[in-house]
């Protein structure tokens, strides 16, 4: 065969490329990553499943770090210190901007860890950062939350779970945050219809960092996949 070879699709496979390179949004939706604790393998699954449905456009879902150091709650003995957990998340975020540069990432708690405690010193907010400066990850939009298609993506820490704030706000809605969580739901009203998704996550709960879920239900590791705010599916990863 000439290397011009070009094989000629018809029946399903024709139908099938068609749907996967039409004109509309891709939207591949990354979990709660908890950097420096994220699953080893979850960029790798990331990127296959984003080029598999030949997604366009990435929305993180929040707590895209952990600041565990810094956290509200028992700190382990084992942690490591701020400054070098910090360095090393920035580090490990380093590898998901370059295969994902341009991206929407909704606030979550962990993430405004240290906002939450500035406010608490009474810091005015001219002294703090912007997130993309001190993650350097300068074409990463941060948001609170964010709509493409009818659909709102939010972290889901303040909204609750993605099936209640739909019903609630009757607006299609994707979260993360609840790390067990990793499922599509459809409401049907007379006019129209609404979905909620729950993304999973790509923590690591074996880490320190994670002893809280330890003897607890296990997380769901995966994504979410929206094709123009109509269709929404989960994706697993195998471990």
């Amino acid at each position: 065969m000439g290397k011009d070879f070009r094989p000629r699709l018809k029946g399903n496979k024709k139908k099938a490329f068609e749907n996967l390179t039409k004109d509309e949004r891709r939207i591949l939706v990354i979990g709660d990553l908890h950097e420096p604790f994220c699953l080893e393998g979850y960029l790798k699954f990331c990127k296959e499943t984003y080029a598999n449905y030949n997604c366009n456009q990435v929305v993180f879902i929040g707590d895209v770090i952990d600041a565990h150091y810094s956290s509200y709650h028992e700190i382990s003995n084992e942690a490591m210190g701020c400054a070098d957990e910090l360095d090393l998340a920035i580090k490990k975020l380093s590898r998901w901007y370059k295969a994902f540069p341009n991206a929407d990432v909704t606030l979550g708690n962990h993430d405004r860890i240290i906002i939450r405690k500035a406010q608490t010193s009474n810091i005015p907010s001219k002294w703090i950062k912007e997130f993309s400066e001190v993650l350097e990850t300068p074409k990463w939009n941060f948001v609170t939350d964010v709509y493409y298609d009818n659909v709102r993506y939010v972290h889901g820490d303040k909204s609750g779970k993605p099936h209640m704030a739909a019903k609630r706000d009757m607006i299609s809605t994707v979260s993360g945050h609840y790390h067990t969580d990793m499922a599509v739901n459809w409401l049907f009203g007379k006019t129209r219809a609404i979905f909620s998704m729950a993304t999973g996550c790509g923590i690591n709960s074996k880490s320190y960092a994670m002893g809280y879920m330890q003897g607890g239900k296990k997380e769901a590791i995966g994504v979410g996949v929206v094709f123009g705010g109509k269709v929404a599916f989960n994706v697993k990863m195998e471990l």
